[in-house]
């Protein structure tokens, strides 16, 4: 799509997700007036929220009680905090306390901590009642409130509780990244240049051409790329909503490119780095591991720097931490027993499954991570 046709059209995009039912994900702008069409036949709704979003939720609720709908406030822990056990359970009490019985819904109102642990308590509430996402950052646009994760954290390890459990209607509504801090827009990114990697190198070109617009709110290439990478999740998801795979083929786990390293290295730093850094880190770690094993080229993992660096993302890592690192990724969902499985590039767009790789090329690949200036 062209900057003209981009600015010509105002109209929403609606990309449908098939999963164990079908539902909408719908990008644009001032979109909170689509919310009560996915809430109809519920009585009572519950927005789950944090602090710093009071005020939306706020109006959110204004809105559904002017519709008819008993609305409730649940304030929730900001970032990974939320995602405990105690914090659902928190949920799960005001659910219970506010009567909501299966007709009813709740609406998840936040970044992807928030999506996930409102995606969360949805499944596990009376087996499951309906949830509406309203992804206020990039991150959660495309990908932790589109494709029905769920899931909270342990002491072992992250997103290790959870459950599919498909959204009724994601509404991604761009005018909420204008307020975004530029480090969280920044590192949204990670997840969309993830699927330039594995899948369009259109995301690539655009974002090498201009990354200063790839990551300007107000304009239309941004929303272009939002539109793009939650395609590219909204296909892999209607292919393999379990994660199952389906005949020998890599189906939902290449959505996991960068995930491996990444989850260990935001457990190693008490999740004090932001998601999409440690995304960022490790997706050229994988890189340099392919390139090791001979699947990708110099060239290749030059281009995953250079895409990175670009838009401001980190490329590198500490030194001396590989123990710790390797402790936490054998405990990381992915793994099989002992075996450790990391998805890597045959080649850029083309990812594939990695099971077991030399323990001597997982150090290489470290160190080609951390020695680097």
């Amino acid at each position: 799509m062209t900057d003209t046709e981009r600015e010509e059209t105002n109209a929403p995009i609606v990309i449908e997700v098939e999963a164990e039912h079908r539902y909408e994900v719908v990008i644009g702008r001032g979109l909170l007036g689509e919310l009560p069409g996915y809430l109809a036949g519920a009585a009572k709704v519950a927005i789950v929220h944090t602090a710093t979003l009071g005020a939306s939720a706020e109006a959110i609720r204004d809105d559904l009680e002017a519709q008819g709908f008993e609305p409730v406030l649940i304030e929730i822990p900001i970032g990974e905090e939320a995602k405990s056990v105690e914090v659902v359970a928190f949920v799960w009490e005001a659910l219970g306390t506010s009567g909501f019985t299966r007709s009813d819904a709740i609406v998840g109102l936040g970044g992807g901590a928030t999506t996930d642990l409102a995606g969360f308590a949805a499944a596990t509430w009376l087996r499951g009642i309906r949830v509406v996402q309203i992804p206020t950052t990039l991150l959660a646009m495309v990908d932790a409130a589109v494709g029905g994760k769920t899931g909270i954290n342990t002491a072992a390890g992250k997103n290790l509780v959870g459950s599919f459990h498909s959204p009724r209607g994601v509404l991604c509504d761009i005018n909420a990244l204008e307020t975004l801090p530029r480090n969280d827009l920044v590192a949204g990114m990670a997840e969309v240049v993830k699927v330039g990697f594995t899948s369009d190198a259109s995301i690539l070109a655009d974002i090498a051409a201009d990354p200063s617009a790839a990551v300007d709110p107000n304009g239309a290439l941004l929303t272009d790329l939002v539109r793009r990478a939650v395609q590219v999740k909204a296909d892999v998801v209607g292919r393999d909503f379990k994660e199952t795979g389906s005949g020998g083929a890599i189906g939902r786990e290449a959505l996991n490119y960068g995930h491996t390293l990444g989850h260990a290295i935001e457990r190693v730093e008490n999740y004090e780095w932001r998601h999409g850094a440690a995304i960022s880190v490790g997706m050229v770690y994988v890189a340099e591991l392919a390139r090791l094993g001979g699947k990708l080229s110099d060239a290749d993992v030059h281009a995953h720097r250079a895409a990175l660096e670009a838009l401001g993302l980190p490329t590198t890592y500490a030194p001396g931490r590989w123990e710790r690192l390797l402790s936490a990724m054998q405990l990381d969902k992915k793994a099989r027993g002992a075996t450790l499985r990391f998805v890597v590039l045959q080649g850029m767009q083309n990812p594939v499954i990695w099971e077991g790789p030399d323990p001597a090329l997982l150090v290489a690949a470290y160190e080609a991570v951390s020695s680097q200036d």
